[in-house]
């Protein structure tokens, strides 16, 4: 087995990008999920309410972070020193502000009055521990480090869904890219789909990860990022074969062991 790729997503809820190798923090990539965005109320904001914000596409570059979109010119952001507490998850999380021309920036973007919020110290949260120990930390990600998945699984998974709209007299659907399901590391070369279910240890390259949990999968998956715009799948094939406790299931949660640095390439061990 081997990485096939590897993706980061500075701003939670933005488009993503690929990397052709990264840092592995404690608390995950770096880079990964550092910022996120808030809505009038200082609550956290989502594409799951606001799939708009899959079109902001997030670039760090010596520290420095650059928002693209279709709305405006590029934006240079520069934090001030004005803190806020956010529920990111379960857990109250103190973020630094921005500033007002990132605020405008997004709200142009979106229609509304957002805000981004930045945590300078990736140290403050901590993994559930139901599932991690409790020096754990994760960044903004919804909870836990690194989430892998397998190109074997969604081969699969997009027969399913063919199968699903043949049986119901639709249109055969293309396949679903794995974009949708924002992982940040994809294994090539896995002999069975969903093998990594079981997976309990696994090292990419030389930095060794323990797996958590299954990652449960919501409506942000639905989402085209061509048109913004919602729909069924993965979700109804996903309940269709992939349904327990009440959720449904594609990847898995990584939390690193050591630090380390990956590359797309390395070879993939399950221990």
């Amino acid at each position: 087995m081997k990485l096939a790729s590897i993706h980061i997503y500075p701003v939670k809820s933005t488009a993503g990008h690929q990397v052709h190798e990264a840092e592995v923090q404690p608390w995950g990539l770096a880079d990964d999920r550092r910022y996120l965005i808030t809505d009038e109320r200082g609550e956290l904001l989502t594409a799951r309410q606001e799939p708009r914000l899959l079109a902001c596409v997030a670039q760090v570059d010596g520290g420095s972070l650059t928002l693209t979109g279709p709305h405006a010119a590029p934006l240079r952001v520069t934090p001030t020193a004005a803190m806020s507490t956010v529920a990111v998850g379960r857990t109250p999380v103190e973020l630094t502000d921005c500033g007002d021309d990132a605020a405008d920036w997004l709200s142009g973007l979106v229609g509304r009055p957002l805000r981004l919020k930045w945590l300078d110290d990736p140290t403050r949260r901590p993994v559930n521990p139901e599932y991690g120990r409790p020096d754990d930390r994760v960044s903004l990600a919804d909870g836990y480090p690194l989430l892998l998945t397998s190109s074997a699984s969604l081969a699969l998974l997009n027969d399913w869904i063919v199968e699903t709209a043949l049986e119901r007299g639709e249109e055969a659907p293309q396949p679903l890219p794995m974009h949708r399901f924002r992982p940040n590391v994809v294994i090539d070369g896995v002999d069975t789909p969903f093998a990594e279910d079981e997976w309990k240890r696994v090292r990419i390259g030389a930095v060794d990860f323990r797996v958590s949990k299954r990652c449960d999968r919501c409506v942000l998956t639905t989402i085209d990022t061509s048109t913004y715009t919602k729909g069924k799948e993965p979700i109804r094939t996903l309940s269709r074969h992939r349904r327990w406790d009440g959720k449904v299931w594609f990847g898995i949660n990584l939390i690193p062991d050591v630090p380390g640095r990956i590359a797309q390439g390395d070879s993939v061990t399950i221990l």
